[in-house]
């Protein structure tokens, strides 16, 4: 059996951490004012850069021990001074230039970081090759400052998963209440950017994956519109319902980097047609007037409830039109989804894995389920492989009941679901809590969560879905869910701004071992 790299010598892998070259406060500053620090000569990228992998040296592997990071970029900081040259020669690429931002570690970059999606399979994955995702960052003008780690596998490997555990990262934990769940499978990206460890990080999402962590780590996240946005170097689940999404502390910096992110790639025909545009340009506080807004009600904790109608209130009285609408019941749509999402792993990842460096000797998925197996100590400490197991007996992309499956839950989701319920409130977008707060990380038993989800409808219909900080319930985040219709970014976006800019209801995390007794529904600071 061919020894694998441990999680410490992974993790030894991470340089030691500067300090900065002059003292630069980066907590919570979003990336509108890290660019004005940059264009008033109180801070360079570089001073950026080394300032963030202080503050990740100090709390990611010590301190609070988030273990959102898996990986600095040995690269970083040659490029923030290749963009400090350029600025001081008069070219500002846009409002990325010289801001660090994190990437999701199932996302290829061209720096001389593995993409392991978590797993020590692909501990050699480095391809040296950018997704164009991130080479559209690049271009931008992001600093690529480092990954973060996830759910391995994006959280499809068993049904009885810890979400935020890899085998190479450990379990990501949350940085508002350590014991509790950052969520899956974005976590590293979602405790990193609450952390303030960068400007925004990508995330990707296959079924809430981008806003279920945004959510319960209090950030604002967008899952884009399926073909906005291309996968291609991303280590795949389902090219029927996987995208990268930005997730940031407020709507404008989810804005600035989805405008940096949208473009066609030849490679990924999903994104033909797909047009770059300024999202954050038409963003306004007015945005809610006259909008007729589709109140969705699923069945609520009291708290979560509370907190909930608190904020249709806020849109209400900046003139929103809600509209009550009824979620039509879609019977079997979770079974059909499933079995997409087998079919497509399977194909998917074989595809993928095909087109990885020698190094890698897991050509497949059969391979991948071995090598768990004859690394169980290591891989499956606390949860099968049964997912896994189930998508290598599918039949593939020709078989008639995956298409079938295909067919009838994008019916749901779409024509029979959102679409009809935007069109009955005559509405432009859809609001509902996106979950509830963030449950305990449960070694034992694994997620155990109940509650009201946003994410599967806009999901499966490949449209677009947007989470707000709504406040806290017990001390923790949660979101607000606005969705919309196809290519509905501008809406969502706009309507999501408007009622952020109103409610004001993010709030630093504060690291606390858990959740303080007697926390209640205000559990944040206006």
């Amino acid at each position: 059996m061919r020894p694998v790299p441990s999680i410490a010598l992974l993790l030894a892998t991470l340089p030691a951490m500067p300090a900065a070259a002059r003292d630069v406060a980066v907590e919570e500053r979003s990336i509108g004012d890290l660019q004005a620090m940059m264009a008033r000569g109180q801070a360079t990228s570089l001073d950026l850069v080394r300032a963030y992998e202080a503050r990740i040296g100090r709390m990611d592997r010590k301190g609070p021990m988030l273990r959102s990071v898996v990986a600095i970029n040995p690269e970083a900081e040659a490029q923030a001074r290749a963009l400090d040259a350029e600025r001081r020669a008069g070219r500002v690429r846009g409002p990325l230039h010289g801001v660090p931002i994190l990437i999701k570690d199932n996302i290829e970059t061209a720096d001389p970081m593995p993409t392991t999606a978590g797993s020590l399979a692909l501990a050699a994955n480095v391809t040296r090759r950018d997704a164009p995702v991130v080479a559209r960052l690049r271009a931008a003008g992001a600093v690529i400052l480092g990954k973060t780690n996830l759910s391995e596998w994006a959280n499809i490997r068993s049904t009885r998963s810890m979400s935020g555990w890899s085998a190479v990262g450990g379990l990501v934990r949350n940085p508002y209440a350590l014991d509790r769940t950052a969520c899956g499978s974005s976590s590293g990206s979602g405790a990193a950017v609450a952390a303030s460890f960068a400007g925004a990080a990508v995330g990707t999402e296959t079924d809430g994956s981008v806003v279920c962590p945004s959510s319960v780590n209090g950030l604002v996240g967008l899952k884009p519109t399926i073909g906005l946005v291309s996968r291609t170097h991303v280590v795949p689940i389902s090219h029927s319902q996987d995208t990268p999404g930005p997730m940031a502390r407020s709507v404008r910096d989810v804005a600035v980097m989805l405008g940096a992110m949208v473009g066609a790639d030849p490679a990924d025909p999903a994104t033909a047609g797909a047009v770059t545009r300024d999202y954050a340009a038409g963003l306004s506080t007015s945005a809610l007037s006259g909008l007729r807004i589709g109140v969705i009600r699923p069945p609520l904790s009291p708290a979560l409830a509370a907190r909930y109608q608190a904020a249709l209130d806020v849109m209400k009285q900046a003139g929103a039109v809600l509209v009550e609408v009824e979620q039509p019941k879609l019977e079997g749509i979770g079974a059909a989804e499933l079995l997409v999402l087998q079919t497509e792993l399977k194909a998917d990842l074989d595809a993928y894995l095909a087109t990885t460096t020698p190094a890698v000797t897991t050509r497949t998925l059969d391979q991948v389920i071995a090598f768990n197996r004859a690394h169980a100590s290591q891989e499956m400490p606390y949860f099968d492989q049964e997912t896994f197991e189930a998508a290598a007996a599918t039949k593939g992309l020709d078989d008639p009941a995956y298409r079938a499956a295909r067919a009838r839950s994008l019916r749901q989701a779409g024509a029979e679901g959102i679409d009809a319920m935007l069109r009955t409130a005559r509405a432009t977008v859809l609001v509902e809590p996106t979950y509830d707060a963030a449950w305990l990380s449960d070694p034992v038993h694994g997620d155990q969560y109940g509650g009201p989800s946003a994410s599967e409808l806009p999901a499966i219909a490949g449209y677009p879905h947007l989470t707000v900080p709504m406040g806290a319930v017990r001390g923790l985040p949660v979101g607000l869910s606005f969705i919309a219709g196809r290519l509905g970014e501008a809406a969502v976006l706009g309507a999501g701004y408007a009622y952020e800019q109103r409610s004001r209801m993010r709030a630093a995390p504060t690291y606390a071992a858990t959740v303080a007794a007697g926390s209640g529904v205000d559990g944040v600071t206006r």
